[in-house]
């Protein structure tokens, strides 16, 4: 059973799956949490930690697993009769994602007059490969959560509702992350909606 739950900053949606995983703690499954974020900076690593320490006391048994790319194969691997699964959250997978397929765009020397056309080329030769790349993983992820067994929880933040970003590859984000929603949600049997802590059931209606 996949049941995807959206939100935005702050609206409640982590809390809201913890609450969902202890409806089936109490039924007896066990429980594993599966955290994709990266803590790549001293803010990032604060609220990690802030995460952490809110799960100590939350009255259920968690076996953690920290996983930023390797996701499908984490999942297939942790998924059974009998246990309840948190992932949080598939966007910052996501962004993980991206990051690392763009790493050859971000290794590329700075355009100068004699190199600026070779430059160009390259960035959109090296963008389209690393969009190739989450196209395939993507796909692999989705084709996966039919086959999952057991119970899987998957937080994500709904970004479309802002405005339009800047930079390439914020848009590009912002694109993908809608995207990547709209597959799971085809394919979930529940999702929800939380919005300033309250759920809205989305589906089934």
């Amino acid at each position: 059973m996949i049941h995807l739950v959206l939100g935005g900053a702050r609206s409640g949606k982590s809390r809201y799956g913890e609450a969902l995983v202890r409806q089936y703690t109490a039924l007896g499954f066990d429980a594993c949490y599966v955290a994709t974020a990266q803590a790549l900076d001293d803010e990032m690593a604060t609220r990690i930690a802030k995460h952490q320490a809110g799960r100590t006391d939350d009255g259920i048994e968690w076996q953690l697993f920290e996983e930023s790319l390797a996701l499908t194969a984490l999942l297939k691997r942790l998924a059974k009769p009998g246990r309840v699964i948190l992932v949080d959250c598939l966007t910052l997978w996501l962004t993980n994602q991206l990051l690392a397929s763009n790493a050859k765009v971000d290794d590329e020397p700075a355009p100068t007059e004699w190199n600026a056309t070779d430059f160009t080329s390259a960035s959109s030769t090296s963008n389209d490969e690393a969009l190739a790349s989450w196209q395939a993983e993507k796909t692999a992820f989705v084709d996966s959560l039919a086959e999952l067994e057991g119970v899987v929880v998957l937080i994500s933040n709904e970004v479309g509702s802002g405005i339009v970003p800047l930079g390439e590859l914020s848009r590009q984000f912002v694109d993908e992350a809608g995207w990547l929603n709209q597959a799971v949600a085809a394919l979930a049997d529940n999702v929800t909606l939380v919005v300033a802590g309250l759920p809205l059931a989305l589906k089934p209606l």
